[in-house]
């Protein structure tokens, strides 16, 4: 049995959870523990409220009130809002609690003892107006990497570099919009760049870490770490332990990792086991495993480690760090400043849990930003869990309910049907398991609802509606198996939509079956089928437009939407534009997969009496088999590139939306090599 211990980023406590919180660190968290639970692991997941960052104070200071006022109005609402999701924690904590501030200050001392903390002379912004020292959120400006306006003083969301507030282009406070003046002060320095060579050695050695964490990371020690102050002048948040640092507490990112550690103390005194937190963080065998979004990678990819093996040289090591993308709402950034972004709590107003869970699980922005459209969202959940997934279960039920009592019949001999979906459902639990030990959630989410499509499929071969006229046992074998199906469905799907799951459990009068047992014919004959009632009521065009409505009504950003509806004249391009790409029709002569990945294949095309081999991430909608000999539309002058160490020379042109993509063909025969002309 493997012991795991999972954690999601501490959220911030200053306002509600909206969806794009759920797609980076929460959702495939929580279904990752819940797979793990049923594969039998020993596992928890460990989270709380970061309580003492400056979007706290800031939004205290804009309301009125107290810090201590706002921590506890969103920490429980936070809290409440991911239990309506059924995001199940084994603990989640605060770190305004008097254990993490303990956690906290011992941290500070001991890798300060090491002599990888010191006290530095340094300049800081300060506000004349508001008369203080502005810590980093305080300020806002133009980033002095990528120039885009409204970089926060300690990191530009849109580029991703870690700032200095004193770097910032136009620097301004940030409450009153003063023009701050440059001070001298003091603060203590976390020595990163004493610790470069030993962080290096060790992310080099993470062979299965994702792409975009392991390019992050390289990114800056290519630059060079440097060290970074870890102390604010703030009376909100963890004092800095030492006589001379009166008014200092610790910075919020120093702080709040921490957090996963007091948090796993919390739980093991609440459980009644004090000691049983160190077997997780000193236990060899321990796998720790951070979900995150793209936006902390640089804190948990290397300033997390890098505390860690300041703090104590037998505690364990992130083993992966899955950290997704962003999620965007309408093809726009999410922006709780503006209102634009869908609250977990009114959407959980008007639809199920499942609902969001299965949209996000089937759209996670694993390696790439990804968009929350209404229309689309209305779509997959109309047209999978409830005409596919929901069809299956009612269709099965009604049939077992007129014609057999409502219980599950005695089956016949199998045939080679018949033999083909019972090997579905025997390979299913590994199949769709190994996606999960891959955090290749997204593509499991397309397996298990294609093991419903199948279902369907042999439905509509069987013809049970025709059987039970002409062979009542073949009749009885068709949904003996279709049941079968069914229960195994309801114990895979579980991790990701565990109310629908349950229904169909209790449908059945089953328990959960371990994940390796679901993939057995588990449901006797006689077995009961009591009636689910609908899995998944299908979702109006009405509702879909008022939300749309709401969020458009509600948000600042509408203006900016009706103002950017025109073209400017820098928008439009010329034919002399399109001739530069280069497209031409290439036959497709060749097609293999990449090994080692879910979608990539490698095509070999002919353009003209030119042989060329692309790269293409287009397995997940076509078979091997059907793209051999297709002529499709290329960008010829493409620069080469090496795409998991396989040179590609072009790029195919496609379209897709959310289910589908579909190559760009001609549509009737002609010589590969012709130019695409305007």
């Amino acid at each position: 049995m493997n012991r795991i211990l999972v954690t999601s980023a501490l959220i911030y406590a200053n306002g509600p959870l909206h969806i794009g919180h759920l797609a980076g660190a929460y959702l495939p968290a929580d279904i990752y523990t819940k797979y793990n639970r049923l594969k039998g692991n020993d596992i928890i997941h460990i989270c709380g409220t970061d309580e003492h960052g400056i979007p706290v104070t800031i939004k205290a200071e804009q309301l009125g009130i107290s810090p201590k006022d706002i921590v506890d109005k969103y920490h429980k609402e936070i809290y409440k809002d991911f239990e309506n999701l059924h995001i199940d924690f084994d603990n989640f904590s605060r770190t305004s609690s008097p254990l993490h501030h303990k956690m906290a200050k011992e941290f500070f001392l001991k890798i300060h003892k090491k002599g990888l903390i010191e006290k530095k002379e340094g300049q800081q912004l300060y506000c004349p107006k508001c008369e203080r020292f502005l810590a980093d959120r305080y300020i806002e400006g133009e980033c002095p990497y990528c120039h885009s306006e409204n970089a926060r003083g300690d990191q530009c969301e849109v580029c991703g570099k870690w700032i200095e507030p004193t770097q910032l282009i136009n620097a301004r406070c940030k409450i009153c919009g003063t023009i701050p003046k440059i001070k001298k002060t003091y603060h203590w320095y976390f020595l990163l760049d004493k610790m470069q060579n030993q962080l290096e050695d060790w992310i080099e050695s993470k062979k299965t870490w994702k792409s975009n964490v392991k390019s992050f990371a390289k990114g800056w020690f290519k630059e060079g770490l440097k060290s970074r102050a870890i102390t604010r002048d703030m009376k909100w948040g963890v004092p800095v332990p030492l006589d001379d640092a009166k008014g200092k507490v610790l910075y919020v990112w120093f702080d709040a990792p921490i957090g996963y550690i007091s948090s796993t103390i919390e739980w093991a005194n609440e459980i009644g086991k004090p000691e049983l937190w160190k077997e997780y963080w000193f236990g060899k065998d321990t796998k720790l495993i951070h979900f995150i979004g793209k936006d902390n990678i640089v804190f948990h990819a290397i300033v997390w480690p890098a505390m860690l093996l300041g703090y104590n040289n037998e505690i364990i090591m992130p083993s992966e760090i899955p950290a997704n993308e962003f999620l965007n709402i309408e093809s726009r950034k999410i922006s709780t400043s503006r209102n634009w972004a869908i609250w977990v709590k009114d959407f959980l107003d008007v639809f199920p849990a499942d609902f969001l869970r299965y949209y996000l699980a089937a759209n996670l922005p694993e390696n790439s930003d990804m968009d929350f459209k209404w229309k689309e969202f209305q779509a997959k959940i109309n047209g999978e869990l409830a005409d596919i997934l929901g069809n299956l279960v009612n269709r099965t039920y009604v049939f077992i309910n007129r014609y057999f009592d409502g219980l599950v019949p005695e089956p016949d001999t199998f045939d080679n049907t018949d033999n083909k979906l019972i090997q579905s459902i025997n390979n299913a639990s590994e199949d769709i398991g190994s996606l999960f030990e891959k955090f290749h959630i997204r593509q499991a989410t397309f397996q298990l609802m294609n093991l419903a499509r199948e279902g369907n499929k042999y439905f509509d071969f069987k013809k049970p509606w025709v059987l039970i006229k002409e062979d009542k046992r073949k009749c009885a074998t068709t949904l003996y198996l279709l049941t079968n199906l069914i229960n195994t469905i309801s114990t895979l799907f579980t991790p990701i939509i565990p109310e629908g799951m349950k229904k169909i459990k209790n449908a059945l009068e089953q328990e959960n079956n371990s994940w390796d047992n679901a993939s057995k014919l588990n449901i006797k004959p006689r077995t009961r089928f009591n009636n689910p009632g609908i899995l998944y009521k299908k979702i109006d065009d009405k509702i879909i437009r008022r939300e749309e409505e709401r969020l458009m009504n509600n948000s600042n950003i509408e203006k900016e939407i009706k103002n950017n509806i025109e073209m400017t004249k820098d928008d439009y391009v010329t034919i002399e534009d399109i001739h530069k790409l280069g497209l031409k029709v290439a036959e497709i002569v060749n097609a293999e997969r990449v090994n080692e990945t879910d979608k990539l294949v490698k095509l070999f095309i002919r353009i003209g009496k030119e042989d060329r081999q692309i790269i293409a991430g287009i397995a997940k909608h076509y078979n091997i088999e059907e793209l051999i000999g297709k002529k499709i539309i290329i960008v010829s002058n493409m620069k080469p590139a090496k795409i998991r160490g396989i040179e590609s020379k072009g790029m195919l042109l496609a379209a897709s939306d959310t289910n589908t993509m579909s190559l760009l063909t001609v549509d009737r025969d002609i010589s590969s090599g012709v130019e695409i002309k305007c």
